[in-house]
């Protein structure tokens, strides 16, 4: 995945880029993402599609996919439709810590067009109700 990463999808509840208002200041080492080769309007469908394939993974002890549930930190999407994601998990001892990565990746990867597929599992920040979408909290009855 060494290239630089022109798209970058918001996820639910995601922190603002840095330099937006609310942001905090950005670390020297890392680099802004560079002019995307990839054209605008397919890197929106692209964007969908991902989005798409994401809502398609449960939490099984969840009735709510990972998405909406604001599991997913960050998608990234090189020139060469190299998808890296971070995600986490509700708690670091989830029962299905070890197979979720794999079924994002298996998700993600079956969406066409796209190359490799990395996921990387964080846990930092923690996960918390506050990362959650509407639509989640309304099908989980949590307003």
């Amino acid at each position: 995945m060494g290239q630089s990463a022109p798209g970058h999808v918001q996820a639910p509840g995601e922190a603002p880029a840095p330099g937006e208002p609310g942001a905090a200041p950005e670390p020297a080492a890392i680099e802004e993402d560079a002019p995307s080769s990839i054209p605008p309007e397919e890197l929106e469908r692209l964007r969908e599609d991902l989005v798409a394939a994401l809502k398609t993974v449960f939490d099984p002890e969840i009735p709510v996919d990972i998405y909406e549930l604001g599991l997913i930190y960050k998608i990234d999407v090189d020139d060469d439709r190299n998808i890296e994601i971070d995600m986490t998990l509700t708690a670091p001892g989830c029962p299905v810590a070890g197979d979720m990565p794999g079924w994002v990746e298996n998700a993600v990867s079956s969406v066409p067009g796209v190359g490799q597929v990395k996921v990387n599992l964080t846990f930092d920040p923690p996960w918390d109700m506050s990362r959650m979408s509407d639509e989640a909290r309304l099908a989980l009855n949590m307003f």
